[in-house]
């Protein structure tokens, strides 16, 4: 019984801090925390496509970079109420995921990892290179935020909302992944051979966890061209995409709460980091090296052993 409780009282309290937030930290560090959030859901969409069906993504940048897009295009360009937009981004992720994923679906392991970064690269270049509608490099300032009835133009207030939303994604996440249909995903990450043979179409459970993942890659990044009222190239990079492996590996791939924690930690030490030196990514390589040799199962499989350890002693 305990076992049950203790969760769902950590849970709980969380959420209050998470709440209590904006009167116990300065604005500055309020934003940081909307980022962390953000990057959280991000982090946890690739999980359910690499934690969950076993897919390792090089290109999940593209959805979230898809929908930031599709907001500042039809924001600032063809003049779309910003809370109309913010569907329509989602919609737009999730139709680019629709579309790669028979192509990348026709490889697994390093092939399957070179095609998406390939496939994101592609959106990438499209971005950088469109610069009568994309303005190029120099990217897209001016996004405004939505209005539901409350504005939404200071911190406090997109915390709350960014809070919500990703409250929600969060919920959906942990539903589908403990639902039949996440169960016969790990049975497919675990062995496709064996699952096809029970019955199952694996191919039609990886491809709707593709289009899945970026649906929720496309709240994220969504969330992100509002929170930075700014949308540019940077968002589709290829660091983007690493980033959010490196934020799934260091909390923990295949369990949502792990990938939640890497992203916290990621967007924190990018923060700090990048107030001493330009060279972030060098730090982010060693970052990953780093797990890959002393955590492979990321920081969620540390403390598993560690409770493993105590209790046989």
């Amino acid at each position: 019984m305990k076992a049950r409780v203790w969760p769902f009282i950590g849970a709980v309290a969380v959420l209050a801090l998470l709440i209590a937030l904006p009167d116990i930290l300065r604005p500055y560090y309020v934003g940081l925390a909307t980022r962390m959030l953000i990057f959280a859901l991000f982090a946890m969409s690739l999980d359910l496509l690499l934690g969950y069906a076993g897919l390792a993504s090089l290109g999940h940048a593209a959805y979230f970079g898809v929908a930031a897009y599709t907001i500042a295009l039809l924001v600032l360009r063809a003049g779309v109420d910003s809370g109309i937009a913010f569907p329509a981004a989602l919609v737009a992720a999730a139709i680019i995921g629709a579309l790669f994923a028979p192509l990348a679906l026709r490889a697994r392991g390093s092939y399957f990892l070179m095609i998406t970064f390939a496939l994101a690269q592609v959106v990438w270049s499209v971005a950088f290179g469109w610069r009568s509608l994309t303005n190029g490099d120099d990217g897209m300032p001016g996004v405004t935020r939505p209005y539901f009835g409350w504005s939404l133009d200071n911190t406090t207030s997109f915390y709350y909302f960014a809070l919500a939303v990703i409250g929600i994604a969060a919920l959906l996440l942990f539903a589908i992944v403990k639902s039949p249909f996440g169960r016969a995903l790990r049975g497919i990450r675990e062995s496709e051979s064996r699952m096809q043979a029970l019955g199952y179409n694996v191919w039609r459970h990886q491809y709707a966890a593709f289009v899945l993942s970026a649906f929720f890659a496309g709240i994220a990044g969504a969330l992100y061209a509002y929170f930075n009222r700014f949308v540019g190239p940077e968002y589709l990079y290829v660091v983007q995409s690493a980033e959010a492996l490196i934020m799934v590996i260091l909390g923990g791939a295949g369990t949502l709460l792990g990938p939640a924690i890497g992203a916290a930690l990621i967007v924190f030490l990018e923060d700090f980091v990048s107030s001493l030196t330009e060279h972030w990514v060098l730090v982010l390589g060693v970052i990953y090296v780093l797990v890959t040799l002393f955590a492979p199962r990321g920081l969620i499989g540390l403390y598993v052993d560690f409770r493993q350890r105590r209790a046989l002693k």
